[in-house]
């Protein structure tokens, strides 16, 4: 259950002419899990210049308005300061690592306040511990060249560790449940992707993605894998853009849908399912023809639902949503095929 102290402090921090209009809202909060957090990224206050949500300040820093209640701006600096503990473990670790594959802080960070904020204060937090759960440590054999007794320079063995994180975010949050006695909803694991996107791509995926529940298909059948609202949740576009892992400019075949895992990922248009599989690119992934040359890829997928050779319809459900593969956080990377050829999805979505 949410904390009420967290709840009401929320409400205080909205201006009287947001309070009027917000009643519903908390009223909700008091109901939903989720909704709490999302009432905790409201701005908060109307009237400050910067219109920082809790979010910004807790990831950007910046100084909060001057109407904020004492124990919320507890939390908010409580946040801070264990940010700050975490990023020096995330630079110890990353000083760890091989092959260009460094932690991602950003991840780290928004699972923490997605677990910790509005947490008591008085209980403390292991984190070291905690970003510890985002690795597995490996012990490696290297040469490197040394200077022996006599002044020469000699080729010698020795053994060290290497960080490698770990790609699968549900063996993160194992490793957090078991190594911090904790137990973690799926609410929690909803508003870290949440966090994470707003943070990173300056949108939260679990507000406004609209139902998944029916299938949005367009007047000329083809239909939105995951809903009516996509336009509003691209996070990377079709064509060139800055490799978020190596910072070079490089071709983007499709478009990128930030939305949370275990989505429902939906055909785009009748046809049989010619890949369902995992690579190191794509993970899993699903792949679809479509007849006339047509053909459309679905791609990070935490689980596929179809096999290959099965025929489906436009709207039925094909795989959920996931970050597997090279990906850096959960969503969708969606493609359009034309004779093999990777166009712009945009040119076919509803």
């Amino acid at each position: 259950m949410p904390n009420p102290a967290v709840i009401k402090a929320a409400a205080a921090l909205l201006s009287d002419e947001r309070a009027r209009k917000g009643i519903g809202w908390i009223i909700a909060a008091i109901l939903s899990p989720l909704i709490v957090l999302l009432a905790l990224l409201c701005s908060l206050s109307a009237g400050s210049g910067h219109n920082a949500s809790v979010v910004e300040l807790c990831f950007n820093g910046g100084t909060l308005p001057p109407d904020t209640p004492a124990e919320y701006a507890a939390y908010i600096e409580d946040m801070r300061s264990s940010f700050g503990l975490l990023d020096g473990f995330i630079e110890d670790i990353n000083g760890m690592t091989e092959e260009e594959k460094s932690l991602d802080g950003t991840r780290v960070k928004a699972i923490f306040f997605a677990l910790y904020f509005g947490a008591d204060l008085s209980v403390p937090k292991d984190h070291q511990l905690f970003t510890d759960c985002f690795v597995t440590y490996e012990e490696r054999t290297r040469t490197v060249k040394v200077k022996n007794e006599a002044g020469v320079e000699v080729e010698k063995e020795e053994k060290y560790t290497v960080a490698v994180p770990i790609t699968d975010l549900n063996t993160v949050y194992q490793n957090i449940a078991s190594a911090m006695a904790i137990t973690i909803s799926d609410e929690q694991k909803a508003n870290a992707d949440s966090v994470y996107n707003l943070v990173r791509y300056g949108a939260s995926t679990g507000a406004g993605l609209g139902s998944t529940d029916a299938p949005f298909i367009g007047a000329d059948g083809f239909c939105s894998p995951v809903g009516s609202n996509w336009r509003n949740i691209v996070t990377s576009e079709f064509g060139y853009r800055k490799d978020p892992f190596t910072g070079k400019s490089k071709g983007h075949g499709g478009i990128d849908l930030g939305v949370p895992t275990g989505t429902s990922v939906r055909a785009a248009l009748p046809g049989r399912v010619t890949v369902a599989q995992y690579s190191s690119s794509y993970g899993y992934y699903v792949m679809i023809d479509h007849g006339g040359g047509l053909a459309t890829l679905y791609a990070h997928n935490s689980k596929l639902l179809v096999k290959v050779g099965q025929t489906v319809q436009a709207g039925d459900i094909v795989s959920l949503s996931g970050s597997t593969g090279r990906s850096t956080g959960p969503h969708l990377h969606f493609e359009v095929r034309v004779n093999g050829e990777r166009t712009n999805p945009r040119s076919y979505l509803p």
